[in-house]
């Protein structure tokens, strides 16, 4: 499903990024991005649904080369893939069904197919009786879990999470990571940057290591591996 091949990403001040970077994952996979702080573990992420360009290399989603990829295809390579921030980036003016739903708004789709939608994604996540609440209404888990919603409302098939539980209390988190368990059961392939050395020692997936752009560790059922 993705393939990176001797990618590196090096920004205008000169910091590199990512070092020639190769790595391929299947569809279906559930793999733990861990290291350092400024490793190259965001960059990765941000190549994988075009936010970045890489400075050379290839990098492939389903075949598609992504780095020859034209700007107006673009947005539909974006609806295969859902994305998780730390930060929620939530739009607080409007409501938790309106915040999952306004992606499908942007493709054209009739009002009632977009309420059907989204309810059924915050169903899945367990915020059917949030649905009118509004982002400063809610918790911090309860705004993840939107931004949960939020990401598979089109059912993609890559759903890519950077430090979705950097902010939340270990419970919390714990229950963030149960709702990606059994997206990821369903076939939705999931790839989790993250420093929670508890959620990845305990979960026993594969685990992509980088240090210094480079990747220093590829292992089936690793631990984070780091001194926190």
């Amino acid at each position: 499903m993705i393939q990176l091949t001797n990618v590196s990403k090096i920004y205008p001040n000169g910091a590199k990024a990512l070092v020639d970077v190769s790595l391929r994952i299947g569809k279906g996979e559930f793999v733990f991005l861990v290291g350092p702080s400024g490793a190259g573990k965001s960059t990765l992420i941000r190549l994988l649904y075009r936010e970045e360009h890489p400075s050379r290399g290839l990098v492939s989603f389903n075949g598609q080369n992504l780095v020859r990829m034209k700007e107006r295809e673009v947005p539909f390579l974006r609806r295969k893939i859902g994305v998780i921030f730390q930060d929620f980036k939530l739009l607080p003016r409007k409501t938790v069904r309106e915040n999952v739903g306004f992606a499908l708004e942007v493709l054209g789709l009739q009002r009632h197919e977009v309420e059907v939608r989204a309810e059924k994604a915050l169903e899945l996540v367990g915020l059917t009786k949030k649905l009118k609440a509004f982002p400063h209404e809610l918790s911090g888990g309860e705004q993840q879990r939107v931004c949960v919603a939020r990401a598979i409302v089109n059912d993609p098939a890559l759903l890519m999470a950077d430090e979705p539980t950097g902010n939340l209390d270990p419970d919390t988190s714990w229950e963030i990571m149960d709702l990606l368990h059994n997206i990821n059961k369903k076939g939705t392939t999931v790839v989790m940057a993250t420093h929670a050395k508890d959620i990845v020692d305990q979960m026993k997936k594969r685990v992509v290591a980088i240090e210094q752009g480079r990747i220093a560790r590829d292992d089936e059922k690793g631990g984070y591996g780091y001194e926190l």
